[in-house]
């Protein structure tokens, strides 16, 4: 098995969900008491999404760059960065380094073309919605997303940081939710991206309309069929 370098802590709620999901899926796939080989390079969120709010991405690339050199330097074989958001700095962040990275967007996109799908309606962070860095890979992959409004673009955004970063779920952010992926299936979305890795919290198959594709799982499976390839 090769081993996994994670960089997470962007939000740390994201990281638990990969370790859990990771550790889950090498259960399911190998049996007994399997676990998978991870080095995990967890970030005080509070320092990045301050430099997210300057607009001082250089600086939040420098750091991310200095941890995917770690993991590098620790033995990982290649790295999975446990937020969509910070693929933004995908490139800096991979500068120098010899292993590869596992692009959150390329897998989301694979699966949602395995599926036969071709317009996501693509739920993030405003970063991720309003910015091409994401979009453009699943554009190049043959897909047409499809955005939220600019309130639900707002709403999407705030109930990201002010509640699911911070591990706090509520019945009115759920409806809330709900109701702007109905609305995306409205605008022509024939599934849903989870394209933050805390959306998945309030969302999914259960209560959305359309196939959801959750990128924090994708990428999970992902990281381990290579992990096992």
């Amino acid at each position: 098995m090769k081993t996994i370098g994670i960089l997470g802590g962007m939000s740390a709620a994201s990281t638990q969900t990969y370790y859990r999901e990771l550790c889950d899926l090498t259960r399911e796939r190998l049996g007994g008491l399997h676990s998978p080989e991870l080095l995990i390079r967890s970030l005080d969120f509070a320092q990045i999404e301050t430099l997210q709010m300057k607009g001082d991405w250089d600086a939040a690339g420098a750091i991310l760059n200095s941890e995917a050199k770690a993991l590098q330097q620790g033995g990982a074989d290649f790295i999975i960065l446990a937020t969509n958001t910070m693929h933004k700095l995908a490139d800096q962040m991979m500068q120098g380094v010899d292993i590869p990275l596992l692009h959150i967007a390329d897998a989301t996109a694979n699966a949602i073309t395995e599926a036969r799908l071709t317009s996501p309606g693509l739920m993030a962070t405003a970063f991720t919605m309003e910015q091409s860095f994401y979009t453009d890979r699943l554009v190049a992959a043959g897909l047409t997303p499809v955005i939220p409004d600019d309130r639900d673009r707002a709403d999407t955004h705030r109930i990201i940081y002010e509640e699911l970063c911070k591990d706090v779920t509520t019945q009115e952010s759920e409806d809330t939710y709900r109701r702007i992926a109905g609305r995306l299936v409205d605008a022509g979305a024939d599934c849903l991206i989870l394209g933050c890795t805390e959306v998945g919290m309030l969302l999914n198959a259960n209560n959305v309309d359309v196939p959801v594709f959750d990128t924090t799982l994708i990428h999970c499976k992902a990281a381990l069929e290579k992990a096992l390839a």
